[in-house]
């Protein structure tokens, strides 16, 4: 088996420190039972995982999402906001109204809601205040 480099896979992905969080991110697949797509010959995952790239028997650009999307703990979804209605022209008399209007809309403020599954899946991420070392 010839060796496999960073010099090798640097044609196919440009920057190297981008290189090795592909090939990581593949060896962690190929341990966790992905099928491999080049032959084994005996080595370990990180260097089947480089040769994977080499051979280009995977797409860069397709390994890159999908080490975005396994990071990704909350995807926010881009929603328009709704439109607010037009006011006519008022009297000047009638304007003071309302700016007291708008001055309690502003107050009102509303919390986005979540559900049980959510917030238990947001707990099990946090460390728990007696292994932090920081303190």
């Amino acid at each position: 088996m010839a060796r496999v480099t960073v010099e090798d896979c640097v044609d196919k992905v440009e920057n190297r420190f981008e290189l090795v969080l592909l090939a990581s991110h593949r060896a962690r697949q190929i341990s966790q039972g992905q099928p491999i797509t080049v032959d084994r010959d005996n080595d370990k995952n990180p260097v089947v995982a480089l040769r994977e790239i080499a051979d280009e028997t995977l797409s860069p650009g397709d390994l890159k999402e999908d080490l975005i999307h396994s990071l990704q703990k909350h995807v926010e979804v881009d929603e328009p906001e709704p439109q607010a209605p037009s006011v006519p022209a008022v009297a000047a008399g009638e304007a003071g109204a309302i700016a007291s209007d708008a001055d309690e809309a502003d107050d009102n403020i509303a919390f986005d809601r979540m559900s049980e599954d959510d917030l238990l899946a947001g707990i099990e991420g946090l460390i728990p205040p007696e292994k932090n070392d920081d303190f």
